[in-house]
């Protein structure tokens, strides 16, 4: 196996591991969030439909290995609208394996605008479903309506609460409810994949394990700050519960004292 990579770290919050270093673009109020011109919609569908899937099911299943658990539960709510909510552990790969788990229908997600600036398909990003977070009120008043519109489209909105990307990680991250206001507001259901690490057959990098779980509902009993709380502890605890799943710690992490 060789010597074990190490990563010391101090804040699990806020610090980011991703080798992709860059200034993030600014979003402003003019960012156009919802591309349906007659040539919008044609370059969304031939760039993910017959570029980018292929790509993403032959990094997925073949580069990384990666079998799902429980894709079947997403199949009811495909054409209904709803939030899929992952652990951030692949710096390439959670571009990808996030597409295969509800095709056929297309998917969006949330982005940290650096996407945009990423060399060759950055510029591609917004027409493969990618929806940066706003750097303005304007612009955030925007990203929120066209969250809301895909949804009542039908189409699942992926969101990585952790924000930042740890490779390889084996454990769920502390993250903040703030993302779970949307299935709130607009009463949708929320799913959860956590990706978990085994050991493979053939070569060094364990290959992974996708369980997706759900769906879980908002508490319409409670009020809308309690019911995204609410809703953000029980994805958070079966996401934990699915991280124990994995089996090998390809890069080790250790706090700073």
């Amino acid at each position: 196996m060789g010597q074990q990579r190490v990563i010391y770290y101090t804040d699990e919050m806020n610090e980011e591991f991703s080798e992709f270093k860059t200034e993030p673009p600014y979003i402003g109020g003019d960012y156009v969030y919802i591309r349906d011109s007659a040539r919008d919609r044609f370059l969304g569908f031939f760039l993910y439909y017959i570029v980018f899937y292929p790509a993403a099911f032959f990094y997925s299943r073949v580069i990384l290995g990666q079998k799902t658990v429980g894709r079947k539960l997403l199949r009811p709510y495909l054409k209904k609208g709803l939030f899929l909510y992952g652990n951030h552990t692949q710096p390439t790969g959670d571009a990808f394996m996030q597409t295969t788990l509800t095709f056929p229908r297309k998917n969006y997600v949330i982005v940290d605008p650096r996407n945009l600036k990423v060399p060759v398909v950055g510029r591609a990003t917004p027409h493969l479903g990618a929806l940066p977070l706003p750097s303005d009120m304007k612009a955030f008043r925007n990203f929120r309506n066209a969250v809301a519109q895909r949804v009542k489209e039908g189409h699942a909105v992926v969101i990585y609460p952790e924000a930042h990307i740890w490779p390889y990680y084996t454990k769920i991250r502390p993250f903040p409810d703030n993302s779970f206001g949307y299935p709130v507001s607009l009463d949708v259901p929320a799913f959860c994949f956590t990706n978990t690490y085994v050991k493979r057959l053939f070569g060094r990098k364990p290959r992974i394990v996708t369980y997706v779980d759900g769906p879980f509902f908002p508490d319409k009993n409670l009020d809308a700050r309690a019911a995204r709380q609410k809703l953000r502890d029980e994805v958070y605890a079966k996401m934990c519960e699915r991280a124990g799943n994995s089996t090998v710690e390809y890069i080790k992490y250790i706090r700073k004292t």
